[in-house]
């Protein structure tokens, strides 16, 4: 199909009786596309021609290292003020740490404290110490030897406060069917099958 004289707009072409127009751009769109080009180029020639800025995983390695150190401090400042640590009795630092409880620590110690992998919370007697600091200082380093996973750098050294002064609460309580005192051994069940 030719081009009409008359329609100097239309183009020589049609489709399903569809006519294309040949309009202009808009001139702001024009330049706006003509700008991103030349941004393009200087943003491929700085970051990735010359090496002058940091790409993103450069930025990120930045920024992770920055929390790190954060943390560290905060963990630290935490540390050295354990021996002055005493447990909450708020309630929403206690239902906070409940909250850390039932999440990370109830499938091991039983949700009522009673222990099950993990020993019974609610008796006075622990290998490890029963005082609260004590309780303070197995969180944060764990006892790996026992599957007791470190939680330095999981948790924060207010939600370890929670979680402690939640734990501290079971002190005195009687759950059903605890699990022994750690300093006796379990009942005698009869003889082994491998003697």
């Amino acid at each position: 199909m030719n081009k009409d004289p008359n329609e100097p707009l239309l183009e020589g072409h049609e489709a399903d009786g569809i006519k294309e127009l040949d309009n202009n751009l808009p001139r702001w769109w024009v330049w706006l596309f003509n700008i991103t080009i030349i941004f393009s180029v200087i943003y491929m020639a700085y970051y990735h021609v010359l090496g002058k800025g940091n790409l993103q995983i450069a930025e990120y390695e930045l920024e992770k290292s920055a929390g790190d150190r954060i943390k560290a401090e905060s963990v630290a400042k935490f540390e050295a003020t354990i021996g002055t640590l005493t447990p909450s009795k708020d309630q929403s630092v206690l239902s906070q740490g409940l909250q850390t409880y039932t999440t990370l620590c109830a499938p091991c110690h039983r949700p009522d404290g009673g222990g099950l992998v993990g020993p019974n919370l609610c008796d006075d007697y622990w290998i490890h110490g029963s005082n609260y600091v004590d309780n303070v200082k197995t969180i944060i380093n764990g006892i790996p030897e026992k599957g007791m996973l470190t939680w330095r750098g999981v948790l924060k050294p207010n939600e370890i406060q929670a979680v402690a002064s939640y734990i501290y609460t079971f002190r005195g309580t009687t759950p059903p069917s605890p699990k022994p005192r750690e300093d006796q051994a379990p009942a005698s069940t009869g003889p082994s099958p491998f003697e």
